[in-house]
């Protein structure tokens, strides 16, 4: 089987709801990764065999295939295919591992996997919210799914509290966690850690380039005295992940396009896993599917230098953490999403281009991501850094 290799990984750095990027379309947001991914690599942009884009609200300015809209809308010529694909916050993850086994089978040479969120221009729940307010249609979950699991809908925040319940995980810790992300997404901030990854857009004339969501006078006094988003629970906007708006996307090449186009590798792609369990507590399956790949790969925990775990909800990665007997030294060094944001379908491209230059700039080797997903999913991607 042919190796797959990234040349190229970048993101936008993330909008605040209603923030610097509430003008931009989600096309064209995204269409600007695209463009910087070509223009960064070098690569002929005609050779580009397939766009695979993960988003999750395909609805509005995301409908309509919003992955072909980002082709026509960049400098990419209109020979350039796309297709949009949903598996929900690890969508650009997943893209990434069909663009490596596009590469690997030998049935293309040179893929770009993307993602693109506009949480202001399409809000989350808009999918299934206007249908509802129509009244068409009765959801997404029929009675058949409801009776099976005995729950009249899937919640994440539902999964959240269930998982700081089962680990007994205290709202402190929770609030902990967070002021950490901020603190670490600070200073890789003031120390020009993202500098290599994020594409800069305009926005009234002056380049965006800094994540908006990073609270660089975060306290734990401020944490605290936000409320819980259930009574009695531990769970508040504080210790979730960030509604955000952006782009991201990765060149994933075979080993005879790095030779036909001359291009150097950032990274080889190791190990393509995922599973899915639980669709109630949901947000789980990072664990098991960690341990399945490392399995997979023959490898052991401590092998791996690096780790990004979504943080859609603070008790996910501590869970993540206790459970695979990790080292929180290694996990999330720049910050995670409840500092940086959570752009839905472009979460996964982005966790990895932080991934890919977070190992290179510490002449790191071994790195894996993994991210929780609606409905009881994840994927977990190993990568070798070159």
């Amino acid at each position: 089987m042919s190796e797959a290799y990234i040349v190229e990984a970048l993101r936008t750095a993330g909008g605040r709801r209603g923030g610097a990027l509430k003008d931009w379309h989600p096309a064209d947001l995204g269409a600007e990764v695209l463009n910087a991914l070509v223009d960064r690599s070098g690569i002929d942009p005609a050779a580009i065999d397939d766009v695979i884009v993960g988003c999750v609200s395909q609805v509005g300015e995301q409908s309509f295939h919003v992955g072909r809209n980002m082709v026509l809308a960049s400098r990419l010529p209109d020979s350039v295919p796309a297709v949009t694909i949903d598996r929900q916050c690890g969508s650009s993850q997943q893209a990434l591992h069909f663009a490596a086994q596009a590469v690997m089978s030998g049935t293309q040479d040179v893929v770009i996997a993307a993602g693109v969120e506009s949480m202001t221009r399409v809000p989350m729940g808009t999918p299934f919210i206007l249908p509802a307010q129509a009244g068409i249609g009765t959801g997404p979950w029929t009675q058949r799914i409801r009776d099976r699991y005995g729950v009249t809908e899937f919640s994440q925040f539902t999964g959240a509290e269930m998982i700081a319940d089962k680990y007994g995980f205290s709202r402190e810790e929770l609030d902990r966690f967070a002021l950490e992300s901020h603190r670490k997404a600070a200073r890789a901030t003031d120390e020009g850690a993202f500098d290599r990854e994020i594409v800069p857009v305009s926005v009234d004339g002056q380049q965006h380039k800094r994540d908006e969501g990073i609270r660089f006078d975060a306290s734990m006094e401020g944490l605290a005295s936000l409320k819980t988003l259930k009574d009695g629970g531990r769970v508040t906007a504080g210790n979730a992940s960030q509604i955000c708006d952006g782009a991201s996307g990765v060149l994933v090449v075979s080993e005879a396009a790095l030779k036909a186009h001359g291009l150097t590798p950032l990274a080889r792609i190791h190990n393509l896993t995922v599973t899915a369990g639980d669709p109630v507590i949901m947000l789980e399956e990072p664990i098991p599917a960690t341990r399945r790949a490392l399995d997979r790969a023959g490898m052991r925990i401590d092998d791996i230098d690096l780790y990004e775990v979504n943080e859609a909800f603070a008790p996910v990665p501590l869970a993540w953490l206790r459970e695979i007997d990790a080292d929180p030294e290694r996990l999330n060094v720049n910050g995670g999403a409840i500092a940086l944001g959570h752009p839905l379908g472009a979460s996964g491209a982005k966790l990895m281009a932080t991934l890919v230059h977070a190992l290179r700039a510490r002449g790191k080797r071994w790195g894996l991501q993994t991210m929780c997903e609606g409905g009881g999913i994840a994927n977990v991607t190993i990568i070798e850094a070159l």
